[in-house]
Protein backbone atom coordinates (compact mmCIF):
# COMPACT_ATOMS: atom_id res chain seq x y z
CA UNK A 1 0.00 0.00 0.00
CA UNK A 2 1.43 3.43 -1.09
CA UNK A 3 2.18 6.15 1.99
CA UNK A 4 0.03 7.96 2.36
CA UNK A 5 0.72 12.00 1.02
CA UNK A 6 0.60 13.99 4.80
CA UNK A 7 -1.16 17.59 4.51
CA UNK A 8 -0.09 21.03 6.20
CA UNK A 9 -2.05 23.13 7.50
CA UNK A 10 -0.51 27.00 8.25
CA UNK A 11 -1.48 29.01 11.16
CA UNK A 12 -1.21 32.53 10.82
CA UNK A 13 -1.79 35.10 14.34
CA UNK A 14 -3.05 38.63 12.91
CA UNK A 15 -3.77 41.61 14.71
CA UNK A 16 -3.95 44.63 12.98
CA UNK A 17 -1.55 42.85 10.01
CA UNK A 18 -3.12 44.40 6.83
CA UNK A 19 0.31 46.46 5.80
CA UNK A 20 2.36 43.21 5.87
CA UNK A 21 -0.48 39.90 5.33
CA UNK A 22 -1.20 40.44 2.24
CA UNK A 23 2.98 40.14 1.01
CA UNK A 24 3.22 37.13 3.10
CA UNK A 25 -0.09 35.23 1.96
CA UNK A 26 1.13 35.69 -1.78
CA UNK A 27 4.12 33.93 -0.93
CA UNK A 28 1.99 31.44 0.12
CA UNK A 29 0.11 31.37 -2.83
CA UNK A 30 3.53 30.80 -5.14
CA UNK A 31 4.69 27.90 -2.67
CA UNK A 32 5.61 24.43 -4.76
CA UNK A 33 3.88 22.52 -3.32
CA UNK A 34 0.34 24.34 -1.41
CA UNK A 35 -0.98 24.21 2.01
CA UNK A 36 -3.95 21.93 2.76
CA UNK A 37 -5.52 25.45 3.91
CA UNK A 38 -4.63 28.86 5.10
CA UNK A 39 -5.92 29.68 8.60
CA UNK A 40 -5.51 33.70 9.50
CA UNK A 41 -6.66 33.64 13.20
CA UNK A 42 -7.95 37.46 13.06
CA UNK A 43 -7.06 38.77 16.92
CA UNK A 44 -9.78 41.51 17.40
CA UNK A 45 -8.07 43.61 14.63
CA UNK A 46 -9.06 46.74 13.99
CA UNK A 47 -7.70 47.30 10.61
CA UNK A 48 -8.41 45.48 7.52
CA UNK A 49 -6.66 42.42 8.45
CA UNK A 50 -9.91 40.02 7.93
CA UNK A 51 -10.67 41.62 4.54
CA UNK A 52 -6.72 41.11 3.26
CA UNK A 53 -7.41 37.55 4.33
CA UNK A 54 -10.74 36.78 2.91
CA UNK A 55 -9.57 37.64 -1.06
CA UNK A 56 -7.15 34.15 -1.14
CA UNK A 57 -7.54 30.98 -2.24
CA UNK A 58 -7.16 28.00 0.62
CA UNK A 59 -7.59 30.58 3.58
CA UNK A 60 -9.58 31.04 6.70
CA UNK A 61 -10.32 33.14 8.77
CA UNK A 62 -10.99 32.14 12.42
CA UNK A 63 -12.01 34.69 14.67
CA UNK A 64 -10.68 34.69 18.27
CA UNK A 65 -11.95 37.21 20.92
CA UNK A 66 -9.95 36.51 23.99
CA UNK A 67 -7.09 39.08 22.88
CA UNK A 68 -3.16 37.73 23.14
CA UNK A 69 -1.20 35.91 20.29
CA UNK A 70 -1.13 32.85 22.57
CA UNK A 71 -5.31 32.58 22.10
CA UNK A 72 -4.46 33.12 18.75
CA UNK A 73 -2.46 30.59 18.28
CA UNK A 74 -4.15 27.81 20.05
CA UNK A 75 -7.87 28.60 18.28
CA UNK A 76 -5.55 28.23 14.90
CA UNK A 77 -4.01 24.80 15.65
CA UNK A 78 -6.89 23.68 17.26
CA UNK A 79 -9.09 24.20 13.96
CA UNK A 80 -6.14 22.91 12.06
CA UNK A 81 -7.47 20.38 9.87
CA UNK A 82 -3.98 18.97 8.38
CA UNK A 83 -1.38 16.57 9.70
CA UNK A 84 1.52 18.77 10.25
CA UNK A 85 0.31 22.17 11.72
CA UNK A 86 2.93 25.30 10.43
CA UNK A 87 3.07 28.22 12.49
CA UNK A 88 4.52 32.03 10.90
CA UNK A 89 3.72 35.04 11.53
CA UNK A 90 1.89 37.92 9.30
CA UNK A 91 5.29 39.76 8.54
CA UNK A 92 6.60 36.27 7.71
CA UNK A 93 7.99 35.90 3.76
CA UNK A 94 8.04 32.14 2.71
CA UNK A 95 10.87 30.93 0.41
CA UNK A 96 8.66 29.04 -2.47
CA UNK A 97 9.71 25.71 -1.02
CA UNK A 98 8.74 26.33 2.39
CA UNK A 99 6.35 23.68 2.70
CA UNK A 100 7.74 21.25 0.62
CA UNK A 101 10.61 21.09 2.96
CA UNK A 102 8.23 20.65 5.79
CA UNK A 103 6.17 17.43 4.28
CA UNK A 104 9.86 16.01 3.19
CA UNK A 105 10.70 16.35 6.77
CA UNK A 106 7.87 14.64 8.18
CA UNK A 107 7.89 11.90 5.13
CA UNK A 108 10.43 10.49 7.01
CA UNK A 109 8.72 8.70 9.71
CA UNK A 110 11.28 8.93 12.72
CA UNK A 111 10.80 12.69 12.79
CA UNK A 112 6.67 12.23 13.42
CA UNK A 113 7.78 12.49 17.21
CA UNK A 114 9.59 15.27 16.56
CA UNK A 115 9.15 19.53 16.29
CA UNK A 116 11.30 21.63 13.89
CA UNK A 117 12.39 24.92 13.83
CA UNK A 118 14.38 27.48 11.36
CA UNK A 119 15.43 30.92 11.77
CA UNK A 120 15.12 33.79 9.53
CA UNK A 121 17.06 37.26 7.75
CA UNK A 122 15.50 40.29 8.42
CA UNK A 123 14.35 42.32 5.37
CA UNK A 124 13.79 45.73 6.13
CA UNK A 125 17.44 46.05 7.06
CA UNK A 126 20.55 46.72 5.36
CA UNK A 127 21.92 43.61 5.94
CA UNK A 128 19.32 41.41 6.38
CA UNK A 129 21.49 37.95 6.37
CA UNK A 130 24.52 39.28 8.47
CA UNK A 131 21.82 40.76 11.28
CA UNK A 132 19.97 36.93 10.50
CA UNK A 133 23.01 35.15 11.41
CA UNK A 134 23.49 37.65 14.35
CA UNK A 135 20.31 37.09 15.74
CA UNK A 136 20.49 33.27 15.17
CA UNK A 137 23.27 32.69 17.51
CA UNK A 138 21.10 34.62 20.10
CA UNK A 139 17.61 33.07 19.17
CA UNK A 140 19.03 29.88 18.15
CA UNK A 141 21.90 28.57 20.10
CA UNK A 142 21.99 30.98 23.11
CA UNK A 143 18.74 29.75 24.23
CA UNK A 144 19.78 25.96 23.64
CA UNK A 145 22.28 27.08 26.09
CA UNK A 146 19.95 28.54 28.79
CA UNK A 147 17.12 25.73 28.13
CA UNK A 148 18.90 22.60 27.06
CA UNK A 149 16.86 22.63 23.68
CA UNK A 150 15.67 23.98 20.55
CA UNK A 151 13.00 26.88 21.06
CA UNK A 152 10.38 26.87 18.25
CA UNK A 153 10.56 30.25 16.58
CA UNK A 154 7.40 31.71 15.60
CA UNK A 155 8.14 33.05 12.49
CA UNK A 156 9.28 29.74 11.20
CA UNK A 157 8.12 26.30 13.05
CA UNK A 158 6.12 23.47 12.49
CA UNK A 159 5.00 20.44 14.23
CA UNK A 160 2.64 16.92 13.51
CA UNK A 161 -0.96 17.60 14.81
CA UNK A 162 -0.52 14.75 16.79
CA UNK A 163 2.08 16.68 19.02
CA UNK A 164 -0.15 19.47 19.37
CA UNK A 165 -2.80 17.26 21.04
CA UNK A 166 -0.88 15.70 23.19
CA UNK A 167 0.67 18.96 24.64
CA UNK A 168 -1.43 21.53 24.35
CA UNK A 169 -3.54 21.10 27.46
CA UNK A 170 -0.13 21.44 29.57
CA UNK A 171 0.97 24.75 27.42
CA UNK A 172 0.43 28.39 29.38
CA UNK A 173 -2.34 30.59 28.60
CA UNK A 174 -0.45 33.40 29.57
CA UNK A 175 0.68 36.93 27.61
CA UNK A 176 3.65 37.79 29.81
CA UNK A 177 5.57 35.04 28.13
CA UNK A 178 7.39 33.84 24.86
CA UNK A 179 4.03 31.85 23.88
CA UNK A 180 6.37 30.10 21.29
CA UNK A 181 9.30 29.26 23.64
CA UNK A 182 6.30 28.51 26.17
CA UNK A 183 5.45 26.14 23.55
CA UNK A 184 8.89 24.62 23.05
CA UNK A 185 9.63 24.15 27.04
CA UNK A 186 6.14 21.81 27.08
CA UNK A 187 7.25 19.69 23.80
CA UNK A 188 10.42 18.69 25.36
CA UNK A 189 9.01 18.10 29.12
CA UNK A 190 6.34 16.29 26.62
CA UNK A 191 9.02 13.88 25.50
CA UNK A 192 9.00 15.29 21.86
CA UNK A 193 12.53 16.65 20.31
CA UNK A 194 12.93 20.16 18.64
CA UNK A 195 14.87 19.42 15.48
CA UNK A 196 16.44 23.00 14.55
CA UNK A 197 17.01 22.94 10.39
CA UNK A 198 19.50 25.46 9.48
CA UNK A 199 18.65 25.99 6.36
CA UNK A 200 14.80 26.55 6.71
CA UNK A 201 15.01 30.33 6.69
CA UNK A 202 12.04 32.81 6.02
CA UNK A 203 12.48 36.37 6.04
CA UNK A 204 10.74 39.05 8.66
CA UNK A 205 10.72 42.46 9.75
CA UNK A 206 13.12 43.42 12.74
CA UNK A 207 9.86 45.40 13.67
CA UNK A 208 11.51 46.03 17.55
CA UNK A 209 14.80 47.10 16.09
CA UNK A 210 14.07 49.32 12.93
CA UNK A 211 10.53 49.09 12.27
CA UNK A 212 6.93 50.31 14.15
CA UNK A 213 7.09 48.68 17.21
CA UNK A 214 10.32 49.78 18.06
CA UNK A 215 9.22 51.63 21.61
CA UNK A 216 7.74 48.23 22.29
CA UNK A 217 11.54 47.05 22.85
CA UNK A 218 12.18 46.62 26.26
CA UNK A 219 8.85 44.96 27.31
CA UNK A 220 9.45 42.13 24.90
CA UNK A 221 12.78 41.84 25.62
CA UNK A 222 11.79 41.33 29.21
CA UNK A 223 9.55 38.63 28.18
CA UNK A 224 12.68 36.38 27.61
CA UNK A 225 13.84 36.31 31.34
CA UNK A 226 10.14 35.60 32.31
CA UNK A 227 9.44 32.71 30.28
CA UNK A 228 12.34 30.92 31.96
CA UNK A 229 11.48 32.32 35.47
CA UNK A 230 7.85 31.20 34.90
CA UNK A 231 9.24 27.65 34.27
CA UNK A 232 11.39 27.39 36.96
CA UNK A 233 14.55 27.73 34.73
CA UNK A 234 17.44 29.39 36.94
CA UNK A 235 19.16 30.31 34.02
CA UNK A 236 16.36 33.46 33.85
CA UNK A 237 19.37 35.54 35.56
CA UNK A 238 22.05 35.18 32.50
CA UNK A 239 18.89 35.57 30.15
CA UNK A 240 17.81 38.98 31.73
CA UNK A 241 21.37 40.12 32.09
CA UNK A 242 21.70 39.61 27.95
CA UNK A 243 18.45 40.98 27.38
CA UNK A 244 19.41 43.97 29.40
CA UNK A 245 22.93 44.31 27.49
CA UNK A 246 21.15 43.81 24.26
CA UNK A 247 18.59 47.01 24.83
CA UNK A 248 21.82 48.88 25.86
CA UNK A 249 23.60 48.36 22.36
CA UNK A 250 20.42 48.03 20.00
CA UNK A 251 21.20 52.24 19.67
CA UNK A 252 24.21 51.50 18.58
CA UNK A 253 23.80 48.68 16.21
CA UNK A 254 20.62 50.82 15.02
CA UNK A 255 23.07 53.85 14.08
CA UNK A 256 25.56 51.26 12.41
CA UNK A 257 22.52 50.18 10.01
CA UNK A 258 21.72 53.39 9.53
CA UNK A 259 25.18 54.49 8.39
CA UNK A 260 25.58 51.26 6.39
CA UNK A 261 22.50 51.74 4.66
CA UNK A 262 23.68 55.66 3.79
CA UNK A 263 26.71 54.43 2.15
Amino acid sequence: MPKKQLSLSLVIPAYNEERYLETCLKAIEAQTVKPLEVLVVNNNSTDKTAEVAAGFNRVRVINETRQGIVFARNAGFDNAQGDVIGRIDADTILPENWVEKILDFYSKEDNLNSACTGYAYFYNLHMPNFSGRFGEQIAIRFNWLLLGHYILYGSNMAMPKTIWQKIKSSTCSRTDIHEDMDLAVHAHRGGFKIVYLPHLKVGVMARRISGPDRAQQWPFLMLWPQTLRVHKLWSWIICWATAVLLYVCSPIMLLIEKRTKAN
